[in-house]
């Protein structure tokens, strides 16, 4: 898996997990939206400046560009 891969499959894993959250009965939040936010906006910064934390900890942990 490389690095692009990881970072979008943990993006979409972490959207699900808010909006999954955010609709289920035990959890439900509004505040959990903030998350879905946040990872948008991480992917939506790192497109612009290339500043991705997520795909340092990958690359970090030995996956390949």
């Amino acid at each position: 898996m490389t690095i692009n891969n990881a970072v979008s499959a943990m993006a979409g894993v972490f959207i699900m997990a808010s909006l999954l959250l955010y609709n289920s009965n035990m959890f439900a939040e509004v505040n959990w939206l903030w998350l879905t936010f946040f990872v948008g906006f991480n992917l939506f910064q790192a497109a612009f400046t290339g500043l991705c934390p997520a795909a340092k900890i990958f690359k970090s942990i030995g996956l390949k560009d």
